[in-house]
């Protein structure tokens, strides 16, 4: 029996943390979260609080994405938030910010997105519905910090959304700038996790 239960911990130490924390979907009081895909969003993701920030850890079809309802933007504005990727996915999976989100909840949601992975590349993207155009295709950039030999990597992301054109940056340096027009830019703000990820969010800055 003694060791059967030494097995069974060893096994449980070897599963990446985003797979022992998999269950208890959105625990962050006054979030909300949808799933890219129909499912138990308690089964695929755990997305709550961790000291002065966020933590979201996602298995299987876990890709979503988080926001608060105060959290709505017009005319020009600028968000942004620190994301730390504690060990590698399976394969480079995103994160990162969207804005300009409406109907998050139903049929015709819409959001334009801002996400990079663990290889150093970034894309931008809006949804519309079921449809998920590109704006820029995964693109690298320099900025972008890859894992470090400890399989970690810290990012800040930014959206300057202006009169006419919108800024993205990491880690304070613009990594592409695009006309305003090629997105929606009216909405809520939030976080956007791929599935296979254990990644934790500090300074968020998503309000106004």
């Amino acid at each position: 029996m003694k060791r059967l239960l030494i097995t069974i911990a060893v096994t449980i130490l070897a599963i990446p943390l985003g797979l022992q924390a998999q269950e208890g979907g959105v625990q962050a009081d006054g979030w909300q979260g949808r799933l890219d895909r129909d499912g138990d969003i308690n089964g695929v993701l755990h997305f709550r609080t961790m000291g002065e920030g966020l933590h979201a850890s996602t298995a299987g079809r876990g890709a979503g994405i988080f926001w608060r309802e105060t959290d709505t933007h017009s005319g020009n504005y600028s968000i942004s938030a620190t994301f730390t990727q504690t060990e590698p996915s399976s394969h480079p999976n995103a994160y990162g910010l969207f804005f300009g989100g409406a109907d998050l909840s139903g049929t015709d949601q819409r959001y334009s997105y801002f996400v990079i992975r663990e290889n150093g590349q970034y894309l931008l993207k809006k949804r519309m519905g079921s449809e998920t155009p590109d704006v820029i295709a995964w693109t690298p950039h320099d900025a972008i910090e890859t894992l470090d030999a400890d399989g970690r990597s810290t990012n800040t992301l930014t959206v300057e959304v202006g009169a006419s054109q919108v800024r993205f940056l990491v880690n304070d340096m613009e990594v592409s700038s695009q006309p305003r027009s090629s997105f929606d830019t009216d909405g809520l703000a939030g976080l956007r996790v791929n599935h296979q990820l254990d990644v934790h969010i500090a300074d968020a800055k998503l309000g106004m």
